[in-house]
């Protein structure tokens, strides 16, 4: 069942991104400019949408779904994902189609007693529209609202926005469709704390295993944990989670060795960015084996 929760206990601050405002997210700035391009995305706790849209618009990913908690942050998250596509240059033609599929399909259409013939170019998926993102003026869509998303030969492709949904979901506990698939990618930004004081110890290395389980071979685990220091703010939002914090043992320090046992090697540390209390580190790992 979808759920809104006021007080956000399981870090679904509404009007995050207000606090840490940035058109290009540092933290995505800092990872491999390909870990993204043509795979399949997860990307957990995804708040209001912003970085996930990001990646599905701009670093030419194959299919991102955003999960969070939160159904009005969801909501929104749609609602990101059309404010974006609205303020992004409109598509050039000669960028869609590569110069194998320059070719022109003819396609008969009825008209009455008499039949057309109307050609159009077919889309190539192997070719990626170049769109230049931010074309248009913020203020111009914050006046006149976001444009509505057209249907389009793209729609089904894996271009922006077409390759972006969301889901409600407390993905610890729930599977989502998308999972069966698998992902190339799994983006866990700002959450780990959150799954921790909610679900412990052990609700946390469920979460690693889930995310190992729901990973491809090669594929690669993107986490910014939160350091402890943190966690004592956090826990004076509910008595639940005051109570949780007294019974934890593990440290975001112990994450990684945690993560090595399960089954993920080639840890990267890329350091923190970010202002006061979001300045945060960001690692990667990746899955050795099944």
């Amino acid at each position: 069942m979808s759920k809104s929760i006021t007080v956000p206990i399981h870090g679904n601050y509404h009007g995050y991104y207000s606090k840490r405002p940035t058109i290009k997210d540092t933290r995505l700035a800092l990872l491999p400019p390909t870990l993204f391009a043509g795979k399949r995305v997860l990307d957990i706790g995804c708040n209001e949408g912003w970085v996930t849209c990001e990646i599905a618009q701009s670093w030419g990913a194959h299919k991102v779904v955003g999960v969070d908690i939160d159904d009005v942050l969801i909501q929104h998250a749609w609602r990101r994902r059309r404010a974006v596509w609205s303020l992004q240059a409109p598509s050039d033609p000669s960028t869609s189609t590569s110069s194998s599929a320059a070719h022109l399909e003819v396609e008969e259409v009825s008209t009455g007693s008499k039949k057309r013939k109307r050609k159009h170019e077919p889309f190539d998926a192997t070719v990626i529209p170049s769109i230049p993102p931010d074309y248009f003026p913020a203020s111009c869509e914050h006046e006149f609202g976001s444009l509505p998303i057209p249907p389009s030969i793209l729609r089904g492709k894996h271009v922006f926005p077409y390759n972006l949904s969301f889901r409600t979901a407390d993905w610890t506990r729930t599977e989502i469709p998308e999972d069966s698939e698998g992902y190339d990618v799994v983006a866990a930004f700002s959450i780990s704390k959150w799954i921790h004081l909610n679900d412990g110890d052990e609700g946390l290395r469920h979460f690693f295993m889930r995310i190992h389980k729901v990973l491809k071979t090669g594929g690669t685990f993107v986490l910014e944990p939160q350091p402890w220091d943190s966690y004592a703010k956090a826990k004076r939002m509910n008595e639940i989670l005051k109570e949780n914090a007294k019974n934890l043992t593990i440290r975001p320090d112990d994450f990684e060795s945690i993560l090595h046992d399960i089954g993920f090697v080639h840890t990267q540390h890329f350091g923190a960015v970010g202002e006061g209390g979001f300045h945060r580190p960001v690692d990667l790992y990746v899955k050795e084996r099944s």
